[in-house]
């Protein structure tokens, strides 16, 4: 970069925090990236368009008797306990932290948010199956009052779509379950 802008700036030689002030009023940050994911999928505009409207009208719908809940997950959580504790700050010197921690394994969070209350469910597990996916969602539910529809935002996770799940909204529903027709 330095090369290219002393040869566009006829200049000799160019020192870092020169490049560095260029940089700055030019808004650029090299040193940092973002990731993104491209979808390939083309029904993803339409999908998208559906969940936001969801969302954006989901406390009218909610006046109406219909729920909006989104469901997903964090699995590979290491929980971790500090060794020693943490030394507060004090004025001119940082908090200190322990490097050294203890290791409590692995957790997986399955999160189910009632999106016009803001209710939710976030238990840690050790597990993701399908029953583990439908426990918060159950909870959820006993604790609203009933609905006449409900709306269930997830992504494509075989648990959120698992039998367990299905038997648990066609409860709500008041439908027929039968698994067979699942599969």
């Amino acid at each position: 970069m330095a090369a290219v802008l002393r040869d566009q700036a006829r200049a000799r030689a160019m020192s870092r925090s020169t490049l560095w002030r260029v940089l700055d009023e030019a808004d650029l940050k090299p040193h940092r990236c973002v990731y993104w994911l491209n979808s390939h999928d083309p029904e993803f505009d339409a999908q998208a368009r559906d969940i936001c409207t969801l969302s954006m009208n989901a406390l009218r719908f909610f006046q109406q008797g219909r729920l909006v809940i989104c469901v997903d997950e964090k699995t590979g959580l290491q929980i971790l306990q500090r060794t020693y504790p943490t030394q507060p700050a004090h004025p001119g010197k940082p908090a200190k932290r322990e490097q050294e921690y203890i290791r409590h394994g692995g957790r997986v969070l399955l999160a189910s948010l009632v999106v016009p209350t803001g209710q939710g469910r976030w238990p840690l597990g050790q597990t993701r199956t399908s029953e583990d996916c439908a426990a918060p969602l159950a909870d959820v539910h006993r604790q609203l009052p009933a609905m006449a529809r409900s709306d269930g935002v997830v992504d494509t996770l075989t648990t959120h779509g698992s039998l367990a799940v299905c038997r648990l909204v066609a409860a709500w529903g008041h439908l027929p379950y039968d698994p067979a027709l699942s599969i």
